[in-house]
């Protein structure tokens, strides 16, 4: 077949098949030229998921009637400084954009620059170009979409329904509006609800910003993250494991202002809650890594979503470092949504709630008997008691004060604690009550203790904290005198793919720290000659993979840690006190102790939290006090 030039046409419509795989793509591309161009205020107007409508208007520093006309062309840009490509300081500099998306739909802009005397409009439609007319209109730029992939009909069937790419779009501009708070952004449209982000103000613009996006309840349970190394710096804020979700969906990553999702970023954040949270669970973090443009290559993806690093390894290790730091500095803190959950779950339960006042009704007149007072399980039930003070009129059959004062004794019997009760009924500490967790009180159905503090009560549940405590201790434990390790009699080879042997025998010295130790056995083979004595016998083979495939993807290989903290993490729940324990009162006390004094300690090794906290005032309202 004889090689032939491609017209230009259809050059640009495979850039745009690079460059723009949806409506949300097209509204990252724009608002990021907005941003670029120094707005302090962006407007998204949006119909049909996008497929019809897309409207992006902004108060930058607008284009000249020059700029205006090149911008339209492949490869023009005004965001690369003397062509060099490891020193990008913008979100857009490739030059595809705007001509991609004229190429497959219909592309009209507006703009004006302080040093022109009015705006200019231009417009292409499907690939072809108008020429730059006159047009009405305040300092800014206004970029209007309409009918996308009209020019490329077959598009259309890969997009999803109007609600799902709206919703993508939605997503494009939260990433963009947590990365720049100083920025206004509205979005709008007869396919969505309104919703705007006002540009945030005040000591932490970057703060009030992530509250406006994630809600004041993630700023409430996030640890501030600030660290540094080598040149590289880490800030944002991670969410404490007890404030987790079911996808990961709300994680955000930002390399010089731009959001990226690099899986190097995501291994080095599933590293750092590895014994903190459930696989199945994710945490919610906002983090803002910077760096000089050349440690990191921007450029190597066509919708600018990848990222690479000249120092994987550095990155990850700030990023793990940073995030374990926090958890330990956070110290037994966990998430305060537990105690909204916790009274949600009372008010469900229709506890507290409004209730309709019994109907009194007469009762023939009875004499008073102490009998009557016995408590329940005696012969007669103090339940008899019903009505049995009134007389047939509804008048006491005698004053009440006075058969209380000849009653006492039989009266005190039915408020008396049951000696269940009483044999943990302990008597509040007051220096233990200004503690974070305050002094044990009582310890109820053997599971949960009760701890009273100045301004509330907290609820322990005693397995998950002793839980936590032991296998704190465990890792320590295998830090300070390493993994013990067992020889095989007979070392296990294991056929591998030439390239996978070579991954293995790069991280031969990580996996040598924990136990297992291995060595090239020919081209394609491992031989694995010990293993981490914690694991007993064990598939080596099915770890061996395990460990391929991490490496592969991730580029680490954690797996096999998180091999020996699982075990250390059974250990301890074998080794921790149960539910259904006794516990005395300075039993009680130490635990409460320890996990004011032990890291992480505020969630069981899966996530899940180990006290709740009520306030008083909380409380006060369950039964209509406030």
């Amino acid at each position: 077949m004889q090689v032939r030039q491609l017209s230009e046409e259809v050059i640009n419509r495979i850039a745009a098949g690079e460059v723009i795989e949806r409506p949300a793509s097209v509204i990252k591309e724009l608002v990021e030229n907005a941003v670029d161009a120094g707005a302090t205020s962006v407007d998204i107007v949006t119909a049909a998921g996008g497929k019809t409508l897309m409207r992006v208007s902004d108060d930058g520093i607008g284009m000249t009637q020059d700029d205006l006309e090149l911008a339209i062309r492949r490869h023009c840009t005004s965001k690369l400084r003397e062509d060099d490509l490891f020193d990008i300081r913008t979100l857009g500099f490739r030059g595809e954009a705007l001509p991609s998306i004229g190429s497959i739909a219909r592309l009209s802009i507006q703009t004006r620059h302080a040093q022109e005397d009015h705006a200019w409009q231009i417009a292409v439609e499907g690939g072809r170009e108008t020429s730059a007319m006159p047009a009405a209109r305040h300092k800014g730029t206004q970029v209007e979409v309409r009918d996308l992939f009209f020019a490329t009909p077959a598009r259309l069937k890969f997009l999803k329904s109007d609600r799902a790419e709206a919703s993508a779009i939605t997503e494009v501009i939260r990433r963009i509006a947590l990365a720049y708070p100083h920025v206004g952004f509205s979005l709008s449209g007869a396919d969505r609800q309104p919703q705007t982000w006002p540009a945030a103000r005040g000591e932490d613009p970057r703060l009030a910003r992530i509250a406006q996006v994630l809600g004041q309840d993630f700023v409430d349970n996030a640890m501030e993250i600030d660290a540094e190394r080598e040149g590289v710096r880490l800030t944002g804020f991670a969410g404490l494991p007890t404030h987790h979700r079911g996808t990961a969906q709300f994680q955000f990553f930002f390399v010089n202002g731009r959001p990226v999702k690099d899986k190097l970023l995501l291994s080095g954040l599933r590293g750092a809650y590895a014994d903190v949270l459930a696989r199945d669970r994710h945490p919610v973090v906002v983090l803002f890594l910077d760096l000089e443009p050349q440690l990191v290559d921007v450029n190597v993806h066509p919708a600018k979503a990848d990222v690479r690093f000249r120092d994987g390894q550095l990155v990850r290790g700030l990023l793990v470092g940073s995030i374990k730091q926090a958890l330990l500095q956070a110290g037994h803190r966990s998430s305060t949504s537990n105690a909204a959950v916790a009274m949600d779950a009372i008010r469900a339960t229709g506890f507290g709630a409004p209730r309709q006042a019994p109907v009194w009704q007469p009762q023939p007149a009875r004499s008073w008997s102490a009998d009557v007072f016995r408590p329940a399980g005696s012969e007669t039930s103090s339940s008899s008691m019903t009505g049995m003070s009134f007389g047939a009129e509804g008048a006491f059959a005698e004053p009440a004060s006075a058969y209380v004062a000849e009653h006492q004794e039989s009266l005190s019997s039915l408020v008396m604690p049951s000696a269940d009760a009483r044999a943990n009924d302990i008597p509040a500490d007051e220096q233990h009550m200004a503690l974070p967790l305050g002094a044990a009180r009582a310890q109820v159905h053997g599971t949960y203790i009760i701890s009273q503090t100045e301004d509330g009560i907290v609820i322990v549940d005693q397995h998950a904290a002793h839980e936590r405590l032991v296998y704190e201790r465990l890792k320590e434990a295998l830090a300070k005198k390493s993994v013990a390790r067992q020889m095989l009699l007979i070392p296990e080879i294991v056929e591998l793919p030439e390239e996978d042997v070579a991954r293995l025998t790069e991280h031969s010295d990580a996996l040598e720290a924990v136990g297992l130790s291995l060595e090239a056995f020919g081209p394609g083979a491992i031989a694995v000659r010990e293993t981490p004595a914690m694991l007993g016998d064990m598939n080596i083979r099915g770890m061996v993979m395990d460990l391929v495939d991490e490496l592969a993807e991730w580029d680490t290989a954690s797996g096999l840690r998180e091999r020996l903290d699982h075990v250390a993490a059974t250990m301890a729940c074998h080794g921790s006190i149960r539910a259904g324990r006794r516990m005395r009162a300075p039993e009680m006390d130490a635990l409460l102790r320890d996990m004011e004094a032990t890291p992480l300690s505020g969630q069981c090794n899966h996530g899940r939290p180990t006290w709740v906290e009520l306030k008083l005032s909380d409380i006060e309202k369950l039964f209509g006090r406030k």
